[in-house]
């Protein structure tokens, strides 16, 4: 039976994309919020009264229902009774499954089917003595945290939801508010600014406790519209929807508003001279020239993508003479450093330090900080933890430059950045009142290698084949370097789409996605300067490149006679001397990186083949044919492969063939140009057109990871043209 959507829910949602498309009251994906209310219970008929809250992992900007998980409150409530101590209060997450609406405590015989618990278990419905003995529900539940058609995992929070006796309630983490936490007098702050009518709740990891001291709180100070929570966020509650909001924005603003009457003018200290930021076009520009090393450095337990920003935010933070001392500190929301780790990398030198001793200084850095985290891991890891998950930075921070932020993804190293002047901001709040006093190492520890967190980390989808992959298109705006890109993106790597008509290579990079998947850059491969610059736009948005398709190309197809010298030398500078120098800079990229990679050469099978009328073309793709062999042999010890393809007659959705070379081909075979593609399928082996898509698969398997000893290969991609058979 279907029912209809409750009020609460609609209103929920409603507040929640408010609340949390404004940056200013809490991060991307941070914070929940909860509605509670009575429905007909669907098998009963009787009255049941429910909590609907914000699943594990979802974003509060962009909630929809289905992103609520939805419990029954009796049973949520029930769970104080069997409630073990705050020793062991992680076993109530996977206990939360046994409140779901519709779920009713029992598992059934389909999620046995799925290896989710026994058979024996699902058949008596409970939790058999060896989980029992563990103190939680069955290890593939608690982990996957959902069960097919149970809506998302609940999260840590649901107990602070469920407990306080308030219809609505907000937890979110606002700068200003974590502010007022992390301020080593907080609990005073809180008093001058809110009086009674916001309370304290001392720092506590996220759990069922916190949710039990949050409830006692309000059942004993009915005055109170929230509380501050130390070193964490807030929480709100109201008797309406539009009460609850209200009463989130009162504390937020009303913080915020205390410290911009009673703060000090310089937070961060004095400005350091020599930090002051270097003017946008040598900053970005630097930027770019340290994002490739950085990317390695931070990639070197596991491969990381790039995300580089210069907000103001940052800048300030970093000409001012504090900053050592409050990066080490850390960040504080447990939001902000499972994201961000527990303290980033700093360059301490200033920008105008020459290149070449900055980045000497960054590899000196680097191997102090997996020291120090190495070092972090061992003072606090016991038999259960799990295993450090790499030693490298998320966060570096260069003076006059700005803030570069890795992450698995281009989203996940973006959000990182995110955070971070989240926390900055947060910094610059308690040190203008008070004295910034995050929590203290033992405590992140317990929040960063938290075993709920890893099994969140454990529930996320596989990575597909080509994540944290960089890859660089030429020619991309149409045709096989349109359908290349669009294969590499979809196949999880971040795509740079160039191509000298700069429109249509906007078009193809909007095709595929937002920013944080493809972004497109204007570039002739004919022009140093312009390969160089869209290497940088490269690095800037995703902290370099690994992988290469040199795909630009045109056409002239004329007899010798014909040919002028003119047609030679512009066949010859886009193809042969193109393609060199995008492999060059390529190669000057991944150096710096040290990470491998590979470039693709898309040649032709006229690269060996020898058509009439065709001397210009097919000398430059015989031309690029050779480089494959050459810069194989030249790069293999820097771990970089060198590839090709050899495709033919790929006629649609060609520039190429649209630009006048198809009429040109067509004349020469005595065939309409509309039955070109139809033509040349009828000469091959296996009688079928080549598509933009086989091309772009070809490049695929060379680069996906199957073939990581194959280099200096050919791949036909012709349907078979014996002439063309690689000898």
């Amino acid at each position: 039976m279907v029912q209809d959507e409750p009020h609460e829910v609609a209103e929920l949602i409603g507040r929640s994309n408010r609340l949390g498309s404004d940056r200013r009251n809490t991060n991307y994906a941070g914070g929940n919020a909860s509605a509670k209310g009575t429905v007909t219970d669907p098998v009963t008929g009787e009255p049941v009264e429910l909590l609907w809250v914000k699943g594990s992992g979802g974003d509060l900007g962009t909630l929809t229902a289905d992103g609520l998980a939805v419990l029954r409150l009796d049973r949520l409530r029930a769970l104080t009774g069997v409630y073990p101590g705050v020793e062991r209060e992680d076993e109530m997450v996977a206990a939360f499954d046994y409140c779901r609406h519709g779920l009713g405590g029992v598992v059934g015989p389909a999620l046995a089917e799925r290896g989710v618990v026994g058979p024996a278990l699902a058949e008596r419905g409970v939790v058999g003595p060896a989980l029992a003995e563990r103190g939680v529900v069955g290890s593939g539940l608690a982990e996957r945290g959902t069960g097919e058609g149970f809506g998302p995992a609940p999260s840590i929070d649901t107990a602070m939801h469920g407990l306080v006796d308030a219809p609505h309630v907000d937890h979110l983490h606002p700068d200003s508010g974590i502010a007022f936490a992390t301020a080593a007098d907080g609990e005073a702050l809180t008093a001058n600014c809110f009086g009674g009518r916001v309370g304290w709740v001392p720092w506590r990891r996220p759990g069922f406790q916190l949710g039990l001291d949050i409830a006692e709180l309000h059942r004993a100070s009915p005055g109170m519209i929230g509380v501050v929570l130390g070193g964490h966020g807030i929480t709100a509650w109201g008797a309406t929807s539009r009460e609850c909001e209200a009463n989130s924005l009162e504390i937020i603003r009303g913080a915020q508003r205390y410290l911009d009457e009673h703060g000090t003018g310089a937070p961060f200290g004095t400005e350091i001279p020599g930090n002051k930021p270097l003017p946008a076009p040598q900053r970005r520009a630097r930027a770019a020239e340290l994002a490739p090393l950085l990317r390695g450095l931070a990639g070197t337990d596991q491969p990381q993508v790039g995300h580089y920003t210069d907000d103001d935010v940052v800048l300030d933070f970093l000409a001012g003479s504090e900053h050592p001392r409050l990066a080490a500190l850390g960040t504080s929301c447990p939001d902000h450093f499972l994201r961000t780790k527990v303290a980033p990398l700093v360059l301490d030198l200033p920008p105008a330090a020459p290149l070449a001793e900055a980045e000497a200084r960054l590899r000196e850095l680097h191997a102090a900080y997996r020291d120090a985290y190495r070092a972090y891991y061992g003072r606090h890891a016991t038999a259960d933890s799990p295993p450090m998950r790499g030693a490298d930075p998320a966060i570096v921070l260069v003076p006059g430059v700005g803030m570069f932020s890795f992450g698995a993804d281009k989203q996940t190293a973006r959000v990182a950045g995110e955070f971070y002047i989240n926390a900055i901001s947060v910094m610059r709040g308690a040190e203008s009142v008070s004295t910034y006093a995050p929590i203290g190492e033992s405590e992140k520890f317990r929040i960063e290698y938290w075993e709920l967190e890893e099994a969140k980390l454990r529930r996320r989808p596989r990575p597909k084949p080509l994540a944290a992959r960089v890859a660089l298109v030429t020619g991309a705006g149409s045709g096989i370097g349109r359908a290349t890109a669009r294969r590499l993106a979809a196949e999880g790597a971040c795509v740079v789409l160039a191509d000298r008509d700069g429109a249509a290579a906007g078009r193809a990079a909007a095709d595929i996605g937002p920013a944080d998947v493809a972004v497109d850059v204007t570039a002739d491969v004919t022009d140093e300067a312009s390969i160089a610059a869209a290497f940088a736009v490269a690095a800037l948005a995703f902290g370099g490149v690994d992988l290469v398709v040199n795909n630009a190309g045109l056409s002239v197809s004329k007899p010798l006679a014909d040919t002028t010298a003119a047609d030679w030398d512009t066949q010859h500078a886009v193809m042969a001397r193109g393609s060199f120098l995008v492999s060059r800079e390529a190669a000057r990229v991944m150096r710096a990186q040290g990470m491998g990679g590979d470039i693709v050469y898309i040649c032709s099978k006229n690269a060996v083949f020898a058509g009439p009328s065709n001397v210009a073309y097919g000398a430059a793709k015989a031309d690029q044919a050779h480089q494959v062999r050459l810069l194989a042999a030249e790069l293999g010890e820097s771990g970089i492969r060198v590839n090709g393809v050899n495709p033919d007659a790929v006629v649609r959705g060609s520039g190429i063939f649209a630009g006048g070379w198809g009429a040109q081909r067509a004349a020469v075979y005595g065939v309409p140009e509309t039955g070109l593609g139809a033509f040349y399928a009828q000469r091959t082996l296996l009688k079928r057109e080549v598509l933009p898509e086989h091309v772009a698969a070809a490049v695929f398997v060379l680069t996906a990871g199957e073939l990581p000893v194959t280099t200096g290969l050919h791949i036909p991609v012709d349907a078979g043209v014996a002439a063309a058979f690689l000898r």
